[in-house]
């Protein structure tokens, strides 16, 4: 991966994550959401990272993965889990249209009469590699200008907000139409885009209600970036499991105990 960024290929990586390190388990887990987001190799790269929550989004955020990858010249990451990758629904096979010019002015073709491309990541000149360097640093900023996505739910007068993604995503789904049948006035946010990440849009939600409930598959690595967005640390509990999946029992009780701890109070909600 770390080769591929620094040569600015376009690649499509599919990560199914399982419970590790190692090698681990079989069970579902979001044990990779650092490597994915972080840079899972050397030089300090970036790539995007999408996390689907249903088959309808792993067909149609593969196709944006295509897209994104050669736009960027850059590697994208499909963040699954063995839940999303094992699963079967229905979905819509939309047709696919591109958003990307076609023709690829860098790729080796073989042909002749032209220029030579070159394609590499070695830059053995101080000047040149910091160049380089600066020069992926702008592609980057890009992506988080022009990049974020995310999913809104029940936002709008929530006093608890969720902030999960994938299968917790879509487990606290459940949970969540349960609380509000309970008048509780709860919403999530859902980052579609791991990388970039929806910092303005989370620090919004975080902002506006009187606690956050981050719901990982993990001990707490999304949990890292929805701290950073926002300076209301003390609204914010986490609710995680390394190696196995929350049900929504246990969100709705987490739901419920959040909602005593903090007086907010059943009403009617839509």
């Amino acid at each position: 991966l770390s080769y591929m960024a620094g040569s600015e290929l376009p690649a499509v990586i599919v990560n199914i994550s399982r419970s590790g390190p190692g090698l681990g388990g079989i069970a579902p887990s979001q044990g990779d959401y650092f490597q994915a987001t972080k840079c899972g190799g050397h030089g300090g790269y970036r790539m995007p990272v999408l996390a689907p929550h249903s088959v309808q989004e792993m067909y149609s955020l593969t196709m944006l993965a295509f897209d994104l990858a050669d736009k960027y010249r850059n590697p994208v990451m499909i963040l699954g889990d063995a839940v999303i990758g094992q699963m079967k629904e229905p979905f819509v096979p939309t047709p696919y249209v591109s958003t990307v010019p076609e023709e690829k002015p860098w790729s080796l073709t073989g042909c002749a009469g032209r220029p030579r491309r070159i394609i590499k990541s070695l830059h053995l000149k101080d000047d040149e590699i910091e160049a380089h360097n600066w020069k992926l640093h702008r592609k980057y900023m890009t992506m988080r200008e022009e990049e974020v996505r995310y999913e809104p739910t029940h936002l709008e007068g929530a006093g608890i907000v969720i902030v999960a993604f994938g299968t917790a995503a879509r487990i606290s789904k459940t949970a969540i139409q349960w609380a509000r049948a309970e008048g509780l006035p709860v919403g999530m946010l859902r980052p579609v885009t791991l990388f970039p990440f929806p910092s303005r849009e989370v620090d919004e939600a975080v902002s506006r209600a009187d606690a956050v409930l981050v719901i990982e598959m993990n001990t707490g690595q999304m949990l890292e970036d929805v701290l950073i967005s926002t300076r209301h640390h003390d609204k914010i509990r986490f609710l995680g499991k390394p190696c196995a999946i929350p049900t929504p029992e246990e969100i709705l009780q987490e739901i419920r105990s959040l909602a005593g701890e903090i007086g907010v109070k059943a009403g009617n909600v839509r």
